[in-house]
């Protein structure tokens, strides 16, 4: 689900709950949801509320439940936005939607035997990639790192060796740093809302400045083969 959402056509509201209704539900159990984090989460695509000849918002049961498991995964497992979107879209319609063990599992870690043969690397390309600042020497690796890898496994292959992905990884922070600028007046806010909402809009930032860098390396790639 994209996280523009067109919105829906004027329906029938029947069984649905306004924002004041699903703020009274779930705020016992989520003492900081406020409306405008309602409407934040319907920004998202995370919810998509039914809309009065009015205007009025009305959420389905399953919004209600979708807003209560986002808001379970946020607080008690630090779950990011995207990934919260990617597993409530598997489970659109549901009413109840429970969290299976499995998506609260624990990461996989590596050995670094481990990694090698997941990624299909040669231990000096993992060397080279630890000397190069790319990758933390540690005693395991989680899933990122093999991800990581596994791209400079097929880089190497074209000649591209680690030493030369330093300045893709020194453009990546310089980002992390732009967004952490923008963040800093909600970041300066000691209420746990603020906190919440830098958090929320951190990923949506990277997620931007990556569409803009995509459509810079698109139309850099149209230049170096016309």
């Amino acid at each position: 689900m994209s996280p523009a959402v067109a919105p829906r056509g004027r329906s029938s509201s029947s069984g649905h709950l306004s924002i004041g209704q699903v703020l009274a539900r779930l705020t016992p159990e989520f003492p900081h949801l406020s409306a405008s984090k309602l409407r934040y989460f319907e920004e998202q695509g995370l919810v998509t509320p039914l809309r009065t000849e009015a205007g009025y918002r009305k959420f389905s049961p399953s919004d209600v439940a979708r807003v209560r498991t986002a808001l379970t995964l946020q607080r008690d497992h630090d779950f990011k936005l995207a990934r919260i979107r990617e597993y409530l879209d598997a489970h659109d319609g549901e009413v109840d939607v429970a969290l299976p063990p499995s998506i609260l599992e624990a990461p996989r870690r590596y050995r670094r035997d481990e990694l090698l043969a997941s990624a299909g690397a040669a231990p000096g390309l993992l060397d080279a990639a630890i000397s190069s600042g790319l990758v933390v020497a540690a005693d395991t690796y989680d899933d990122r790192t093999l991800a990581l890898l596994r791209a400079l496994v097929a880089l190497d292959g074209h000649g591209i060796q680690p030493r030369h992905v330093r300045g893709t990884r020194q453009a990546v922070e310089r980002e992390v740093a732009l967004v952490g600028s923008a963040l800093a007046p909600l970041l300066r806010r000691t209420d746990a809302a603020s906190r919440a909402r830098a958090n929320e809009l951190a990923p949506e930032l990277l997620r931007r400045l990556d569409e803009a860098r995509s459509a810079f390396l698109a139309a850099a790639l149209d230049r170096l083969t016309p």
